[in-house]
């Protein structure tokens, strides 16, 4: 698990390698200044310890000066590169996530939290950036110091070299132990984080139903506690971090005293001069901030880790829903919109009842087709089916001859305007989300489906008429309002099949009706289904399908449905009741 984690993060940075090598160099460079400097210390020190002169001291000054300078610009380009790399895996994973989440299905949202998914899109993200920055430039610059110090170290002297370094297997224990720890609180909180989000999320989402059922007081509760459960983690990770980091620099100093109890018995006894005492001292120092960046080092790894699998859990999903690899092409041009289904049977895979139960119907070209029945009968389940939101098998669904399933994605859908019972609109203008289907339509064209949807009229008492921006999920505006806009959003795109999914429920019936007309009449008319419970509306529709438990039970006109006993005349029966005693 390790080694894939590990590989993961060498994906991540493959496409940033010249950055990175180039970051990983200057360091290179950074750290041999870093040896040369208190060499050149110790050479000033022993001769000027013989024959003390300003000119010598201006030269020694003047190269150490100059090293240092070199020194400062190198690791400050060195720590542009490696973090920026950082920010670069953090701008690609962003980028790869959401393209990722475009393609899978609506079941997967719906079997997880919208407020979770941002958590790891954002602050997972961001950990794994702060690894590849921060952490990539701390080992680098570890290896490189002990790599290129304990050899000049050990040249001066071996004994107090190997001594002033004895502490430090005790360091790499320690960081064994904490490790796992580390790990397993650092999941806590990540989870705990993302609990937050997703509550948050949904009360901000769901603001009116909180108020209506005045559950304010609750929603604080809860939140107190999630809240609650978050600092704890925090704390509890926080306590672990603050016993590991100070232990670990605290360590790495004892070598300073080592270097000063025994370099000074090494003076004496000639081993060493004074410069090679100074400039132990100096190695030891410079060893002893890698030392104390390791615990952050560890802890960003740790992070890192967790937020590595938290990533991938949703980059290693398959969409269910995708092209085949012989998928064949069926442009909206060539469309007619004839619509088969053979006895279509889907059932939810957390259900054991099938939703739909051996559908058959065949529906022609420009025909408009009302679909009712009780709440619960299949009529959404079998909206969805069509463009393939659903993940129907093959042999089922039928458009002009062709399997769905055979057909690639985006002319499938390219070739049905769907509105569905929830009539999502953006946080933009009233235009821009009629036009969302086709982002350059012209305003004319614009106007002309707001008109068709009978939403024009309104749209022009907007105090900033088209230009008028809609709230959140388009709250600004009424019901009706939404989904009439909705309706007009599928009639610009202009496809030859239109689906509306008790799209017009919040619609009078006499609106829906003269909607419906408008869609049933003219030279270019489309494949309609009119899913609706208001069958003044579905009366006008050249057939009617009605569903029951899954199954259509029922097909004909109006007039013939009403003639013949059975669901169809006790809805309508129904109906005319309610009308009456309105």
């Amino acid at each position: 698990m390790a080694q894939s984690r590990l590989q993961k993060l060498g994906s991540y940075l493959r496409p940033h390698w010249k950055a990175a090598s180039f970051g990983i160099l200057a360091l290179l460079v950074v750290n041999f200044l870093g040896v040369r400097i208190p060499l050149q210390i110790r050479d000033a020190v022993d001769k000027l310890q013989v024959t003390f002169s300003f000119s010598q001291v201006s030269y020694y000054v003047g190269v150490i000066l100059t090293m240092g300078s070199i020194m400062w610009v190198v690791r400050m380009i060195s720590r542009t590169l490696l973090f920026g790399v950082g920010r670069q895996v953090e701008f690609d994973l962003k980028q790869k996530l959401f393209s990722h989440l475009l393609t899978l299905e609506p079941s997967y949202f719906a079997a997880n939290t919208v407020g979770d998914l941002i958590n790891r899109a954002t602050s997972d993200v961001d950990n794994i950036r702060r690894l590849l920055g921060f952490a990539v430039l701390s080992v680098a610059n570890t290896l490189f110091a002990y790599s290129l110090t304990l050899p000049a170290m050990l040249r001066i002297n071996v004994k107090v070299t190997l001594l002033s370094l004895s502490v430090y297997p005790v360091m790499l224990i320690l960081v064994q132990v904490f490790s796992t720890r580390l790990r397993q609180e650092q999941i806590t909180v990540q989870e705990q984080l993302s609990d937050l989000s997703e509550l948050i999320q949904e009360d901000m989402s769901g603001i009116a139903l909180v108020k209506i059922y005045a559950q304010e007081e609750n929603e604080r509760e809860a939140f107190q506690r999630r809240n609650q459960e978050l600092l704890e983690a925090n704390l509890s990770l926080a306590l672990t971090r603050s016993t590991l980091l100070p232990l670990l620099p605290g360590l790495a100093s004892v070598g300073l005293l080592v270097v000063l109890r025994l370099g000074v018995s090494a003076i004496n006894e000639g081993a060493i001069t004074v410069g090679d005492f100074v400039a132990l001292l100096l190695y030891v120092g410079q060893l002893a901030f890698p030392a104390a960046l390791l615990g952050f080092t560890i802890t960003a790894y740790q992070r890192g880790e967790v937020s590595v699998d938290r990533i991938e859990a949703i980059l290693t999903v398959q969409p269910k829903i995708r092209d085949q690899p012989d998928a064949i092409a069926l442009p909206r041009s060539q469309v007619r919109g004839e619509l088969t289904a053979q006895a279509l049977t889907f059932t939810f895979p957390t259900t054991s009842k099938p939703a739909l139960q051996t559908v058959s119907f065949t529906i022609q070209p420009q025909e408009t087709v009302a679909i009712v029945g009780p709440i619960g009968s299949g009529k959404s389940t079998l909206a969805n089916a069509l463009p393939r939101l659903l993940d129907i098998a093959p042999g089922q669904l039928f458009l002009d001859g062709h399997d769905i399933t055979q057909i690639r994605l985006a002319d499938l859908r390219g070739a049905i305007a769907y509105v569905p019972q929830d009539s999502f609109l953006f946080s933009t203008t009233i235009q821009n989300n009629i036009r969302y289907g086709d982002p350059g339509a012209d305003a004319a064209f614009v106007i002309q489906a707001a008109k068709q949807a009978q939403i024009h009229s309104e749209i022009l008492n907007f105090p900033h008429q088209y230009e008028t921006i809609v709230g959140e999920r388009g709250i600004t505006l009424s019901g009706g309002q939404r989904q009439r806009t909705a309706l007009a959003r599928a009639l610009l795109v202009d496809a030859p099949i239109l689906i509306l999914d008790d799209a017009l429920s919040s619609v009078d019936n006499q609106t829906a009706t003269q909607i419906l007309r408008n869609l049933s009449e003219g030279t270019n008319r489309k494949t309609v289904l009119f899913i609706s419970h208001q069958l003044s509306a579905a009366a006008s529709a050249d057939r009617l399908f009605v569903m029951d438990q899954g199954a259509i039970v029922q097909a004909g006109t109006h007039a013939e449905l009403c003639g013949q006993p059975g669901l169809y005349q006790a809805l309508w029966n129904q109906q005319k009741l309610e009308e009456v005693l309105q």
